[in-house]
């Protein structure tokens, strides 16, 4: 064969190498899964905008696209959100939308103050997921800055809880637990004591993403972005590139699953 020809036919392999290398790339992003999730509970998810940085997170997912959707009132309880008080619009949302996964963010201290309101309440919203067709999983809530042995009575009761009910609960109060344990250093609250920081936004986040995902997190950067109303870029977390590290290493080494399906 001539050098030309031996040219021309090296210089196609390549192209249709190229051509289905793109089509590839371009196939993985629509053949996506997306994932509708209502989150559902109180100030513990829409500080430092929760799910809107597990939406963003979603993008360096290499199958799914996590949807997510709002309801949300500061200082509301399950009870509030099952019977439409407190501004509550949970069952209005459930009535008029479809969702894969609800996901339940009970108040601080429902299972300190009230344990069996807290089951009753969680026995009573996973019902009515179901009937909706979605799936139903918890966040647990984590200890106090000022006081971190409540985690020891908040774990106990949402492992018992998604054991009796058959539910996952995403430990979020348990990776508080760990990170405070091992990077004392971290601030993971807010200034009131009791709220998520951007680390302990940014660390709930990647508990979800590795809970809805079931993939590693070390592709997801140190800095969160989404896009406004206008299409620009909106920043929503900053970070170090040393704590992003530690708290995706601690998400990614953790069992955190109660209970799996």
């Amino acid at each position: 064969m001539k050098l030309k020809n031996i040219l021309f036919v090296l210089f196609i392999g390549l192209y249709i190498q190229s051509s289905f290398a793109q089509i590839d790339k371009d196939t993985l992003s629509i053949d996506k899964d997306t994932l509708r999730v209502l989150f559902v509970g109180n100030s513990f998810s829409y500080f430092y905008n929760l799910p809107q940085v597990i939406n963003a997170m979603s993008e360096y997912s290499k199958k799914v696209h996590i949807e997510t959707r709002t309801s949300l009132v500061g200082g509301s309880n399950i009870s509030q959100h099952l019977n439409q008080t407190k501004g509550t619009q949970t069952i209005e949302i459930l009535n008029n939308q479809t969702f894969d996964y609800v996901v339940i963010n009970h108040h601080s201290l429902a299972t300190i103050e009230d344990p069996d309101g807290f089951f009753e309440s969680s026995k009573q919203m996973v019902e009515l997921v179901r009937n909706k067709n979605a799936i139903p999983v918890f966040m647990m809530t984590w200890a106090y800055h000022s006081n971190p042995l409540m985690i020891e009575m908040i774990a106990t009761a949402y492992d018992d809880m998604g054991k009796k009910l058959g539910v996952d609960v995403v430990p979020c109060g348990n990776l508080f637990a760990e990170t405070r344990k091992w990077r004392p250093d971290l601030n993971m609250f807010d200034d009131d004591d009791k709220h998520p920081s951007k680390h302990g936004t940014y660390l709930n986040a990647l508990a979800f993403f590795k809970y809805f995902t079931n993939e590693k997190t070390t592709e997801i950067p140190k800095r969160i972005t989404t896009v406004d109303k206008n299409g620009q870029e909106l920043w929503l977390l900053f970070l170090s590139q040393e704590n992003a590290d530690f708290l995706q290493h601690l998400v990614d080494q953790y069992d955190f699953k109660t209970r799996l399906n």
